[in-house]
């Protein structure tokens, strides 16, 4: 019998969870699930008789070192800068790790001696990055098998509103993954290679410049670059490639309205401010425009950004930014006193569905110096509060490599990405025995 420990109880986990525990039942597994609440991992077990939930701080390494000796594998579920403690204990007490998170610089320091341990580590096996990289990888392993040469590689992935969820929300969003990592989204540069150039887009630029993505079943979205897309030339074994990005989508129409309040500071998580009681909304939005003693906020927008047009006006009082409300934080940066007011605007009714949107386009020079066009689409719908496409996406890859670990289906030490072949194609293909799977164009020149 083999114990999998799952630290976090969030709403990332819950297919995960049940994936594991129906597996568990057939392969004879446990599940022992932690979180500081523990009366949420209660919740998320729903009494299973291959479950146990327990009260898990995080930060007490005793604690932690604890539960962690009594699993085989150990799934994080934790934000990303919590993933390297549990990584090392993990090395300490010799247990194999997975996360769907980025791999982090400190992540990758532990590399020659989970190596040496025999262990195996696997990060970045969730949505994005995870479902990204592997049905990137297919393609891109098949055309070079082929001999084909590939020029350019565009990768666009959302966590969106389903088209019939949008109707009440002018911006045709909500949060439909952490509202901080929204609110901060971009911050940096973001650095790709485009038809052999170098190009860098600071933040204040980001939104602007913008690629039109369409889905012949949901229809048109905005893609910003994401960081840093030049690292994955070598992740993807494409380090000639003249032309690579990676980006986010959002509906089309949101980026030049998020990007008001990019350029107003509404975004900046910099610096703190402790506003007087009584202070409104309004003059909330007031504060970050030029002082103007006849003009209102609403009209010295327009002379500060000259591009606000009726539409974007119409957005920013829905959100209630231009209203005499009380402004429901006084005291913090300008993005969290932002991210208050839209988790309130922006909050998943019981009745919404999420949506998981996924593009790749490749351009190809075959073997027969023929121009070749592939277009790799994903769109995934999520059927409740619970069960959302985002949990579904970011779970399911995740415990699927975690079940072909166990029956050694994966044989691999060392950390890894789900890059290779042995991890990726049995993972796309379960995937798609559960309806998570691509829709692939291709078209010549």
């Amino acid at each position: 019998m083999k114990t999998i420990l799952v630290i976090g109880a969030g709403k990332s986990s819950r297919v995960l969870v049940d994936y594991l525990l129906e597996q568990g039942t057939i392969k004879d597994y446990n599940l022992i699930l932690a979180d500081a609440k523990v009366d949420l991992a209660e919740k998320m077990l729903m009494s299973h008789n291959r479950g146990q939930a327990i009260q898990l701080n995080i930060e007490n390494q005793e604690e932690r070192r604890g539960v962690i000796s009594r699993a085989d594998v150990v799934v994080s579920m934790l934000p990303a800068f919590l993933h390297p403690f549990v990584a090392k204990d993990c090395l300490a007490l010799e247990k194999h790790f997975f996360s769907a998170s980025y791999e982090s610089e400190e992540m990758r320091l532990l590399g020659q001696e989970v190596a040496e341990k025999g262990l195996f580590f696997l990060n970045e096996c969730g949505l994005d990055p995870g479902i990204d990289h592997m049905s990137a990888m297919k393609i891109i392993d098949e055309e070079k098998a082929g001999g084909s040469t590939i020029v350019l590689f565009k990768s666009y992935c959302g966590g969106v509103l389903s088209p019939e969820s949008e109707k009440d929300n002018p911006w045709k969003y909500k949060f439909t993954w952490n509202p901080r990592n929204v609110v901060l989204a971009g911050q940096g540069v973001s650095r790709f290679i485009r038809n052999g150039k170098y190009k860098f887009v600071p933040y204040h630029m980001l939104f602007r410049r913008t690629d039109a993505v369409n889905f012949d079943e949901v229809g048109e979205f905005d893609g910003y670059a994401n960081r840093n897309s030049l690292g994955y030339r070598s992740v993807y074994g494409l380090e000639n490639i003249p032309t690579i990005i990676r980006g986010t989508l959002r509906r089309a129409g949101f980026c030049k309205s998020w990007d008001v309040l990019v350029q107003l500071g509404l975004t900046d998580d910099t610096f703190k401010v402790e506003l007087p009681e009584g202070f409104t909304m309004r003059e909330f939005f007031n504060a970050f425009l030029p002082f103007d003693p006849v003009h209102k906020a609403e009209e010295k927008l327009q002379n500060l950004l000259p591009w606000v047009d009726s539409e974007i006006l119409y957005k920013l009082e829905w959100l209630g930014l231009f209203s005499n409300e009380a402004l429901p934080l006084l005291k913090g940066s300008p993005a969290e006193m932002l991210q208050v007011i839209l988790e309130k605007k922006w909050a998943m009714q019981a009745d919404d569905h999420d949506m998981v949107v996924m593009q790749h386009q490749f351009e190809v020079i075959t073997a027969n110096e023929e121009k070749k066009h592939i277009q790799s689409s994903l769109v995934i719908k999520g059927e409740n509060r619970d069960y959302t496409a985002m949990a579904k996406t970011v779970g399911l890859p995740l415990a699927i490599a975690v079940d072909m670990f166990l029956q050694g289906e994966i044989k691999l030490t060392g950390l890894y990405l789900p890059t290779k072949v042995e991890i990726y194609r049995p993972i796309l293909r379960k995937l798609a025995e559960k309806g998570i799977g691509f829709k692939e164009e291709v078209c010549y020149e």
